[in-house]
């Protein structure tokens, strides 16, 4: 069965490149609206659709969806709308702890499995300077919280938890589901 990967971020393609199941990108394109209010709720429900919308014309297929979400105090923080949008972000998450939910859904001919995994950042605190200058970058977009672990921004200060998920894809967990499938 093809492994599809229904995501166009380049972070999870890398990621789940690792795991050496061969695999296509075919990105969902479905509007991204949840109508869950806790945020685990929301990356699962997002990461069903994602999954649901390409299983619908690849049945045959192994498919992978998967959400993103910072939450700092139960207050979502997506991808960045623009600059401004990044730089509020960046100052809330700016000395404070936050977690980081990434829902995934595989769904297949053999069976559907849904989770989330979560993981605890802390920050260290920022200056005005630091986020404009990860602003100016570019690096702050198109990243849950408007930021990236993966980036060399020293934002994060300690972590709890899986870092593969921060970056957007819980490899460990995702890895025994295929392994189900696949070795099954």
């Amino acid at each position: 069965m093809q492994l599809i990967l229904a995501s166009n971020s380049p972070r999870r393609r890398e990621l789940l490149s690792q795991l050496n199941y061969p695999f296509s990108v075919l990105p969902a394109v479905g509007e991204e609206l949840s109508t869950a209010t806790e945020p685990t709720q929301i990356v699962k429900e997002l990461a069903s659709r994602k999954a649901a919308e390409v299983f619908a014309t690849h049945g045959d297929c192994v498919v992978v969806g998967c959400d993103t979400v910072v939450d700092l105090d139960g207050q979502i923080l997506g991808k960045p709308q623009d600059a401004a949008d990044a730089t509020r972000m960046l100052g809330l998450l700016s000395g404070k702890t936050h977690f980081v939910h990434t829902g995934v859904c595989v769904m297949s001919p053999v069976g559907i499995w849904l989770f989330c995994d979560s993981t605890q950042v802390q920050f260290r605190t920022l200056s005005p300077q630091e986020i404009a200058s990860y602003v100016d970058s570019g690096q702050a977009f198109g990243k849950a919280g408007a930021y990236g672990i993966q980036d060399d921004s020293h934002f994060v200060a300690s972590y709890k938890g899986d870092y593969n998920n921060v970056v957007g894809l819980p490899l460990y967990r995702l890895e025994a589901i295929l392994q189900t499938i696949y070795k099954g």
